[in-house]
Formats: structure tokens, C-alpha cells, sequence
């Protein structure tokens, strides 16, 4: 049996924002509820709209799974931690009198372009309604906070003196890159196409 224009091009709109696996699986259940529909007497055309009608407008489906994608969460936890343990490495810094380091200014501005950069990508994947660019855009902030904290984490092995402020800063920004690592790690191993 031929499937329904309505179903053809219902899961053509899911297809251009979802990625295939998931249209796969969106497919097989509307493909029962149409088959559903056509055993209890409608129409093809009906059954294919009145199935259509129970998945839901593809914007809002699309909507539900991109909140469900676990880079999403992981984003979100990250935005929220990061003024704590930035606190954290402030007080560090102050402590170690960091201003009168030997720092190029240039090096100094190129971290704080780097912070701002994957603040802006925790950001967008946070709040973004499209599956895609979220799922992207947070995996590229979760190898930021990596590469990010893993510096801090390299700047703090250099310090000679350890104090209770620059072990607290360490101690967060090593679970920080373990936590956003775990994440990458997921969200790298979903097929998207």
C-alpha cells in the first residue's frame, strides 16, 4: 500500500530538522497508527490526517525532542555551575596576586574571547528550539569547558604555592572537565544522520 501525501510529506518537515534515526522511529509508529486507522474503517486519506493529527504539529515534535537531547541538560548544568567555580578561580587568583604575573596581554584576551565563545554556545544550545544546531552548538561549548578548564587546571600545577582557594578552583574545574567529557563523550556517540 502506498503511503499518504499527508504522511509523505508530514515526516519530509520532521526529516529536515530531526535526524534520521529518530524519523525512522517516528516513521514505524505513525505508519501503525495510519495502518490503525485504515483497520477500523476510514479512509486512506482519514486515517493518514487523523494519524498525523496524534503525532502532533512537526514543529512542536521537533520541539520535544530537542529538549530531550542530553547535551541540551548538560549545557544547562554547565551555564548554571559555571559562576561558582568562576568564582572559585577568582578568589584563586587574587590570592596568587595574578595581575602582576608575567601574562602577554594578548594571551589574557584570547582566554577571555575563548570563555565567551563557549558561555555563547552553552547559551544558544541551551535556549535554541532547532535539534541540529543544538546538538552542535553544545558539544562544541562541552569541548570548550574542557579545553578551558584544562588549562586552568595546567596554570594551577604551575603555581607554586597552594592554597585553599586554588586547590577548591582545581578541584571543581577537575570535575567540571570530567562532567562536560562524559557528556561529549554521549553526545558524540549519537547517530545523527
Amino acid at each position: 500500500m502506498a503511503e499518504p501525501s499527508v504522511i509523505t510529506d508530514y515526516l519530509a518537515a520532521l526529516a529536515r530538522q530531526l535526524p534520521g534515526p529518530v524519523v525512522e522511529e517516528l516513521a514505524d509508529g505513525l505508519d501503525q497508527a495510519y495502518l490503525s486507522g485504515v483497520r477500523s474503517g476510514l479512509p486512506a486519506d482519514a486515517a493518514a490526517s487523523t494519524a498525523v493529527a496524534e503525532f502532533g504539529k512537526p514543529h512542536v515534535v521537533v520541539a520535544a525532542f530537542t529538549e530531550a537531547i542530553p547535551a541540551r541538560r548538560d549545557a544547562r548544568r554547565l551555564l548554571i555551575a559555571g559562576p561558582a567555580i568562576g568564582a572559585c578561580w577568582g578568589a584563586a587568583l587574587i590570592t596568587a596576586r595574578a595581575w602582576t604575573w608575567p601574562v602577554p596581554a594578548a594571551s589574557r584576551a584570547m582566554f577571555g574571547a575563548s570563555l565567551l565563545a563557549v558561555i555563547t554556545l552553552l547559551a544558544f544550545a541551551s535556549l535554541s528550539r532547532r535539534y541540529r544546531p543544538v546538538r552542535f552548538a553544545a558539544m562544541a561549548g562541552l569541548a570548550g569547558v574542557c579545553v578551558l578548564d584544562a588549562s586552568l587546571l595546567a596554570m594551577a600545577v604551575s603555581m607554586a604555592a597552594v592554597k585553599l582557594p586554588l586547590a577548591l578552583a582545581t578541584v571543581a574545574s577537575a570535575l567540571r572537565v570530567a562532567y562536560a567529557a562524559r557528556g561529549l563523550r554521549r553526545a558524540c556517540r549519537v547517530r545523527v544522520g
